[in-house]
C-alpha cells in the first residue's frame, strides 16, 4: 500500500495515460476511425475539413470529460463499497472471528 501512496505523491500514477494492446478490439476500432477520417478528409474541401476537424475535436473533448467523470464515479463507488464492507452492524449474522 505504501508504494501506491508514494507513487501517487510523486505523480507517478496517471490513470488517464494508458497504452492500447496492439491486438485489442479497441486498437482495431481506433484504426478504423482514423482510416475513415482520412478517407473523408480526402473527399472534403477546405471549409468542410475545418468543420469536420472541429467536430472531431469536440467529440474528443466529450470523450475526455466522460472518461474523467466515469473514473471519479468508479472511484467513489469503490470507496463506498470498502466503507460498507467495514460495517459489521448491519445484518442478522455476525462474523465470529474476533
Amino acid at each position: 500500500m505504501r508504494k501506491t501512496l508514494e507513487d501517487f505523491y510523486y505523480g507517478n500514477i496517471t490513470p488517464n495515460e494508458q497504452d492500447m494492446n496492439p491486438n485489442s478490439e479497441l486498437r482495431r476500432a481506433t484504426d478504423r476511425v482514423a482510416r475513415f477520417e482520412n478517407q473523408l478528409m480526402e473527399q472534403l474541401g477546405e471549409a468542410e475539413q475545418a468543420v469536420l476537424a472541429k467536430l472531431i475535436e469536440s467529440q474528443q473533448e466529450i470523450d475526455s470529460i466522460t472518461a474523467r467523470e466515469n473514473f471519479i464515479l468508479g472511484f467513489r463507488l469503490g470507496v463506498r463499497i470498502m466503507a460498507e464492507s467495514m460495517d459489521e452492524n448491519d445484518g442478522d449474522i455476525k462474523y465470529g472471528g474476533d
